[in-house]
């Protein structure tokens, strides 16, 4: 779901699920946090950080238009009211 230039470099990421790239995510901050890898890991392991972060942002506004896209009105006339038919209980 992320776009290549934001997965340039790390080609494994493009394909995987959100949770499992959070949870990457989550383990390298923690990683950096408590700063204890030299200069150069630090920053490849802020550049796949950011490349993760975005992965999980495109997930996550997918999931957001999806949800708009369902719970966005229906087109003119076709939408369901509470005192509809299909709402009524069953008296048989």
């Amino acid at each position: 779901m992320a776009d290549a230039t934001t997965t340039d470099g790390f080609p494994d990421i493009a394909g995987m699920r959100y949770e499992d790239a959070r949870e990457e995510l989550i383990a390298i901050v923690a990683k950096l946090e408590a700063g204890q890898a030299p200069l150069e890991d630090s920053m490849q392991l802020w550049r796949r950080g950011e490349a993760l972060a975005a992965h999980c942002s495109t997930w996550l506004d997918g999931a957001q238009a999806e949800i708009e896209r369902a719970t966005r009105p229906a087109a003119s006339g076709t939408e369901l009211h509470a005192d509809d038919e299909i709402f009524d209980e069953d008296d048989s």
